[in-house]
């Protein structure tokens, strides 16, 4: 039995990032992925943190699915319209 959950939540907490839902959801509106950009190569990673995703999703480690998953969240968000 897995013992270490690799899920969303976690993989916040991996990344030293509030892991809370609506600190999640926040993050994800705040952090939209530009198209045709890779997770890992999003200006508003760390080194570290990039450097840790790249791996994560390279070597199809356990942490991969919760990345895709991440990435498919950025990549549909929509930012904060501007105002008139």
């Amino acid at each position: 039995m897995e013992m270490n959950p690799h899920d969303l939540t976690h993989l916040f907490l991996q990344l030293g990032l509030p892991a809370e839902r609506a600190e999640r959801e926040a993050f994800v509106r705040e952090h939209p992925l530009p198209p045709g950009t890779r997770l890992s190569e999003a200006a508003f990673w760390s080194p570290s943190q990039a450097e840790f995703l790249k791996r994560s999703i390279a070597d199809d480690a356990s942490w991969a699915a919760a990345a895709d998953q991440l990435a498919a969240l950025l990549s549909t968000a929509l930012p904060a319209p501007e105002g008139d």
